[in-house]
């Protein structure tokens, strides 16, 4: 269940990634216990290449799997938890397969990825958890028949197989990564797209009040790749500006962005904030790179007092 915002936006920023590699589901309901997934995903025939762009991320889900993501250390009981989640989706897995006259193979069980921070060692033991020859630093399975492992994203090291993983960390980890995918080349395939997601919880988190050190800390890293994203995205605006027969594809596309980032600030979008997008599009591209700014600091009824007075 999302509960704080980084909890949000690791879901989406998950399914976002790993979408081209087959179906990402998040907040996956298990009827049976009760109980949601954080992410549920299922590969398809994407091809290898697709896959290795993510790194590590991508080795992790070449099969069935469940990603769970973790802001700050988990618990031993979240961890139990977590593989209760597991073993109800293998059962439902068994029983669908049974119901279609087949049988499914231990080793096409779905497999559970615990994306945590840190660990302590007494977690790891505890768990059986163990280092595996050709796999990265910082990943540790547990023994065969439990499908698990633990992804410690703070031992993991510092290459760019990583980085789609060390986003999720904390602090001086995911600092280094956001520094890491600001340096990427603008053309690169997920560069953008996860600039976007950054951007999405940078409002999400501006919105907010009371916010701990730790938020504030993240939130003033993300003001880096907020204002990236921002000015890469007025200079292709003008660039494709400059395209004939394009103007009316980047319209639709940038009121899409303009929708998501009312819906994270705002918590929905109704038919009047709609109309907002709507009408922002057509705003001079300085005014509207204004509002993107001060978009944080808004509330709902000064956002709509602008445009109330900019119709008059």
């Amino acid at each position: 269940m999302t509960r704080k915002p980084h909890d949000n936006f690791a879901k989406q920023y998950l399914k976002g990634l790993l979408e081209p590699l087959g179906a990402a589901e998040t907040s996956r309901d298990i009827f049976e216990e009760m109980q949601q997934v954080d992410v549920w995903f299922a590969p398809n025939a994407a091809t290898e290449t697709t896959r290795q762009a993510l790194g590590l991320l991508g080795q992790l889900v070449a099969n069935p799997c469940l990603l769970e993501p973790f802001r700050n250390p988990a618990p031993i009981v979240e961890i139990r938890a977590c593989l209760s989640k597991l073993f109800a989706l293998q059962a439902e897995d068994r029983r669908s397969a049974k119901r279609q006259g087949q049988k499914r193979p231990e080793a096409q069980l779905p497999k559970l990825w615990l994306l945590v921070p840190s660990a302590s060692q007494a977690v790891l033991q505890g768990f059986g958890a163990k280092s595996r020859p050709l796999w990265a630093a910082g990943v540790y399975f547990l023994p065969e028949h439990f499908h698990t492992a633990l992804v410690v994203i703070h031992q993991l090291p510092v290459t760019p197989e990583t980085l789609w993983l060390r986003l999720l960390g904390r602090d001086r980890v995911q600092a280094q990564a956001m520094t890491e995918l600001l340096d990427l080349p603008p053309d690169h395939p997920l560069r953008n797209g996860v600039l976007e997601y950054l951007t999405k919880l940078q409002v999400n988190l501006q919105s907010r009040q009371n916010l701990n050190i730790e938020q504030r800390e993240l939130a003033m890293n993300l003001d880096i790749a907020y204002e990236k994203w921002r000015q890469e995205t007025l200079q292709e605006g003008r660039q494709e500006g400059r395209q004939e027969g394009r103007q009316e594809g980047r319209q639709e596309a940038l009121r899409e962005e303009i929708e998501d980032l009312l819906e994270v600030r705002f918590g929905e979008l109704d038919s009047e904030l709609s109309r907002i997008a709507f009408t922002w599009i057509e705003l001079p591209k300085r005014d509207r790179a204004r509002l993107l700014l001060q978009l944080p600091s808004l509330s709902r009824e000064e956002l709509i007092a602008q445009f109330q007075d900019s119709d008059r």
